[in-house]
């Protein structure tokens, strides 16, 4: 059997919203589309009806509980803040007055906390025929991202996510990895909840190097490598001319420190210096510097063969983004921001006080204006080229005149902390607070010990097809397993994607981690594999069972009493609340917590909700539940980034 991706669901990109009904009385309240806010509606409304507790108020303190143990939800009583009265005292009172429902069981006191159970009857038809009906979009709610949630017709609002950036030419490295699984996720996210979203790759597409690697490829270049593997020929090109670089460096520094000898003894170094100025003139340095002027320059030549490693990179990076789930709508770059945008920035620096001279430079010192742990930053140096903070202050300014954002996410390493807060405040200093406020860092820790068994350079497709490799000599442990996989050299490179996004994931992503070959390619622990392996033995479930989906939605769900199965519906019921806590959160962790304690769930559900022998009516419903939950669990691994796989 080979792995196939399941096609009857869209992609996050197509989804569309079955409802965007207009939010209730209470505050980010949408029942057609979180079942759960029809039980919150439900229990605040009560409980001001028996108090003269402002029903809103209740509404807003209802929270998770941490176990299913103790409830659906829990209001803590001392969160009301009503005077004069103890909250255990409250407690009491308020589940003695409780009346009885239909939706609920009688709620509990325990100490200042109430606990709500919801009754396994409705809950289950609810949630189980919400998630049948509609699929993909259960757990979405598109009025997060709309201007007026109760108008939709205001529109979405709209986010530009600038994140993966790599260097032309140089590895893909630790840190852009992660920042593409992180912000390609983040695009799913906002999709989902409704926002129109922009994905940008900013690429380090200029600077001298680009002089330094045409320089090095009309000596190493070759247009058949070129052509065939242009990031990694590209790269070797640029290593080789930089050993040669630094190789001329020796005896220049050697002249030079000859040069200031014989001048503290006055002796004559006229022939020395003349021998360093063609030393210097002949150096791929200067040539370096040179090219990259006549670039800068607009030289027609320079730019087509800049032009060309550019495109060709570009190509070569689509196709590898592609085997992670990811495309772009934009690849910008340094080379992309306008002339007029950089002299716009010097001038609103200048014209608002923002930047001074200093040394021939121009910098921008932070202590001055109200921030003195951004310290002091150079935006031109004393040659007059802009620093990385200069093209990117234009940057900020060009894409909010062009694309008119709502917020702007940059997914960019933690060692960049204080270039982004110095970006940020440069930006608000010179007039432009409205659109300061709009940006936002979402940062992250790094990988240690991410290297390849090939060699040290972190090229992406090395790593994915080190990780492949491994999976795949995983995989042939089991030989009965193997033999029936199809192609398992395409299920080794899923699994082994899979593996890799994972173990990106489990943390926060302020948190670095150790990048562990062994560890995510197992099937045991939370693992990458271990969630296909999940999502695929669900899929099989339903397979053999020869039940016609169609017919799930009217099955009668009444045989479903045993509590793995209630216990299961209540936790798919909180799918929708998990979304909205990782718009909030921006985590994918949390996401991810969830979906692995729901297939522990399931994991131990299967030996006592058995559907192969068991009659009709019973097999239906919990072939139902089943469906409900490989869905949720579908839903919940399309918006993390990964290609759910129906056979393994």
């Amino acid at each position: 059997m080979a792995a196939s991706q399941d096609q009857s669901v869209p992609s996050i990109e197509g989804l569309t919203l079955h409802s965007t009904d207009v939010q209730s009385k209470f505050p980010a309240c949408y029942p057609s589309l979180n079942p759960v806010d029809i039980y919150r509606e439900h229990i605040a409304e009560t409980i001001g009806k028996i108090s003269d507790i402002d029903p809103k108020l209740v509404y807003t303190k209802l929270a998770w509980t941490n176990s299913l143990d103790k409830g659906d939800l829990t209001l803590p009583v001392p969160a009301l803040q009503v005077k004069g009265r103890k909250p255990n005292e409250l407690a009491a009172e308020l589940v003695e007055k409780f009346p009885a429902s239909d939706l609920i069981e009688k709620p509990a006191a325990h100490g200042v906390h109430i606990q709500f159970f919801f009754k396994p009857e409705p809950l289950l038809k609810t949630i189980i025929n919400r998630i049948l009906e509609n699929k993909a979009t259960y757990g979405t709610n598109g009025n997060l991202g709309l201007h007026d949630p109760s108008d939709a017709s205001k529109g979405k609002k709209k986010v530009i996510i600038e994140f993966s950036s790599p260097n032309i030419a140089k590895p893909f490295h630790a840190g852009h990895l992660r920042s593409t699984i992180i912000g390609g996720f983040l695009a799913n996210l906002f999709t989902i909840t409704g926002w129109e979203v922009i994905k940008m790759n900013y690429l380090g597409d200029w600077g001298k190097q680009y002089g330094l690697l045409a320089t090095g490829f009309k000596r190493y270049g070759s247009e058949e490598a070129l052509l065939k593997d242009p990031i990694n020929h590209l790269f070797d090109v640029y290593v080789k001319v930089n050993q040669d670089m630094s190789a001329q460096d020796v005896p220049i520094k050697e002249l030079r420190e000859t040069i200031k000898a014989k001048k503290e003894k006055n002796e004559d170094v006229s022939a020395d210096e003349a021998q360093l100025k063609k030393l210097v003139d002949e150096s791929d340095d200067e040539k370096a510097r040179r090219y990259f002027k006549s670039m800068e320059d607009g030289d027609a030549d320079a730019l087509a063969l800049w032009r060309r490693f550019r495109d060709l990179s570009i190509q070569k990076y689509k196709q590898t983004y592609a085997r992670l789930n990811i495309d772009f709508d934009v690849y910008s770059g340094e080379s992309q921001v306008l002339p007029e945008s950089l002299k716009h920035a010097y001038e609103s620096m200048e014209k608002t006080g923002t930047s001074e001279n200093s040394e021939g430079a121009v910098i921008v010192d932070f202590t001055k204006h109200g921030a003195k742990k951004l310290g002091k930053a150079i935006v031109i140096r004393k040659d007059g080229t802009p620093l990385y903070l200069t093209r990117d202050i234009g940057a900020i300014v060009e894409r909010h005149n062009k694309y008119h954002f709502d917020k702007m996410i940059y997914v960019v390493a933690s060692q960049q902390d204080l270039h982004l807060a110095q970006l940020f405040k440069v930006t608000e200093l010179t007039g432009h607070k409205d659109i300061a406020s709009k940006c936002q860092h979402i940062n992250f820790g790094m990988v240690r010990g991410m290297s390849t068994r090939k060699g040290t350079v972190k090229f992406l497709d090395d790593i994915l097809r080190d990780v492949g490799d491994k999976m795949h000599e995983v995989m042939k442990k089991n030989e009965a397993k193997y033999e029936q996989v199809e192609d398992p050299h395409a299920t080794a490179d899923t699994l082994g994607i899979t593996a890799v996004m994972v173990q990106d994931m489990s943390g926060k992503r302020v948190n670095g981690y150790d990048f562990n070959l062994e560890t995510m390619t197992s099937f045991e622990g939370d693992t990458g594999p271990y969630l296909q392996y999940a999502h695929a033995r669900l899929s099989s479930i339903i397979r053999k069972a020869e039940i016609n989906p169609e017919d799930l939605p009217n099955a009668d769900l009444s045989p479903l009493t045993e509590s793995h199965a209630i216990d299961l519906a209540r936790y798919l019921a909180q799918w929708p609340d998990v979304v909205l806590n990782t718009y909030k959160t921006l985590e994918p962790t949390t996401v991810l917590t969830y979906l692995f304690r729901m297939t522990h769930m399931l994991s131990s559900s299967y030996d006592i909700l058995r559907i192969v022998g068991r009659e009709e009516k019973t097999a239906k419903a919990r072939m139902a539940l089943y469906a409900a939950a490989r869905q949720v669990l579908h839903n919940g691994m399309k918006l993390l980034g990964l290609n759910p796989v129906e056979r393994m």
